[in-house]
Protein backbone atom coordinates (compact mmCIF):
# COMPACT_ATOMS: atom_id res chain seq x y z
CA UNK A 1 0.00 0.00 0.00
CA UNK A 2 1.53 3.30 -1.08
CA UNK A 3 -0.10 6.35 0.41
CA UNK A 4 -0.97 8.84 -2.30
CA UNK A 5 -2.10 11.78 -0.19
CA UNK A 6 0.82 13.93 0.86
CA UNK A 7 -1.12 15.44 3.75
CA UNK A 8 -1.60 12.06 5.43
CA UNK A 9 2.05 11.77 6.47
CA UNK A 10 5.09 13.94 6.82
CA UNK A 11 7.42 13.95 3.83
CA UNK A 12 10.41 11.59 3.95
CA UNK A 13 13.71 12.91 5.20
CA UNK A 14 17.01 12.23 3.43
CA UNK A 15 17.72 9.60 6.11
CA UNK A 16 14.35 7.91 5.53
CA UNK A 17 15.03 7.65 1.80
CA UNK A 18 18.57 6.40 2.39
CA UNK A 19 17.34 3.65 4.74
CA UNK A 20 14.61 2.73 2.25
CA UNK A 21 17.12 2.57 -0.60
CA UNK A 22 19.35 0.26 1.47
CA UNK A 23 16.38 -2.01 2.16
CA UNK A 24 15.50 -2.12 -1.55
CA UNK A 25 19.11 -2.86 -2.55
CA UNK A 26 19.24 -5.67 0.02
CA UNK A 27 16.16 -7.43 -1.34
CA UNK A 28 15.76 -10.84 0.29
CA UNK A 29 18.48 -10.15 2.86
CA UNK A 30 18.15 -9.15 6.49
CA UNK A 31 19.94 -5.92 7.31
CA UNK A 32 20.75 -4.93 10.86
CA UNK A 33 20.87 -1.66 12.74
CA UNK A 34 24.70 -1.58 12.77
CA UNK A 35 24.78 -1.94 8.98
CA UNK A 36 22.19 0.81 8.58
CA UNK A 37 24.09 3.06 10.99
CA UNK A 38 27.38 2.56 9.12
CA UNK A 39 25.85 3.03 5.69
CA UNK A 40 23.98 6.18 6.67
CA UNK A 41 26.93 7.68 8.52
CA UNK A 42 25.26 7.53 11.92
CA UNK A 43 26.78 6.21 15.10
CA UNK A 44 25.23 3.22 16.84
CA UNK A 45 24.01 5.66 19.47
CA UNK A 46 21.66 7.07 16.83
CA UNK A 47 19.54 3.91 16.85
CA UNK A 48 16.43 5.95 17.60
CA UNK A 49 16.85 7.90 14.36
CA UNK A 50 17.03 4.66 12.39
CA UNK A 51 14.03 3.31 14.30
CA UNK A 52 12.10 6.50 13.45
CA UNK A 53 12.91 5.99 9.76
CA UNK A 54 11.71 2.39 9.92
CA UNK A 55 8.45 3.50 11.56
CA UNK A 56 7.97 6.08 8.80
CA UNK A 57 8.70 3.48 6.10
CA UNK A 58 6.07 1.18 7.60
CA UNK A 59 3.59 4.05 7.58
CA UNK A 60 4.23 4.83 3.90
CA UNK A 61 4.41 1.26 2.58
CA UNK A 62 2.09 -0.56 4.98
CA UNK A 63 2.85 -2.60 8.08
CA UNK A 64 3.25 -5.83 6.12
CA UNK A 65 5.87 -4.35 3.77
CA UNK A 66 8.70 -4.55 6.28
CA UNK A 67 9.48 -7.65 8.33
CA UNK A 68 11.33 -7.48 11.64
CA UNK A 69 13.59 -10.46 12.24
CA UNK A 70 14.12 -10.53 15.98
CA UNK A 71 17.68 -9.71 17.08
CA UNK A 72 18.87 -9.58 13.47
CA UNK A 73 17.24 -6.71 11.61
CA UNK A 74 14.70 -6.00 8.90
CA UNK A 75 13.89 -6.89 5.34
CA UNK A 76 11.30 -5.87 2.79
CA UNK A 77 8.71 -8.40 1.73
CA UNK A 78 8.17 -8.94 -2.01
CA UNK A 79 5.15 -6.63 -1.90
CA UNK A 80 7.12 -4.19 0.22
CA UNK A 81 9.89 -4.12 -2.35
CA UNK A 82 7.42 -3.23 -5.12
CA UNK A 83 5.75 -0.60 -2.94
CA UNK A 84 9.14 0.89 -2.04
CA UNK A 85 10.16 1.24 -5.67
CA UNK A 86 6.84 2.93 -6.47
CA UNK A 87 7.17 5.22 -3.44
CA UNK A 88 10.72 6.25 -4.38
CA UNK A 89 9.64 7.00 -7.96
CA UNK A 90 6.84 9.19 -6.59
CA UNK A 91 9.39 11.10 -4.52
CA UNK A 92 11.51 11.76 -7.61
CA UNK A 93 8.43 12.91 -9.55
CA UNK A 94 7.36 15.34 -6.83
CA UNK A 95 10.86 16.80 -6.45
CA UNK A 96 11.07 17.80 -10.14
Amino acid sequence: MVETTDSAHSPPTALDLHVLRLLVESQGKIIGRDFLARQTGLESASARRIDASLVAIRRWLGADALVTVRRRGWMLTDNGHKAAETFMLQQVDTSQ
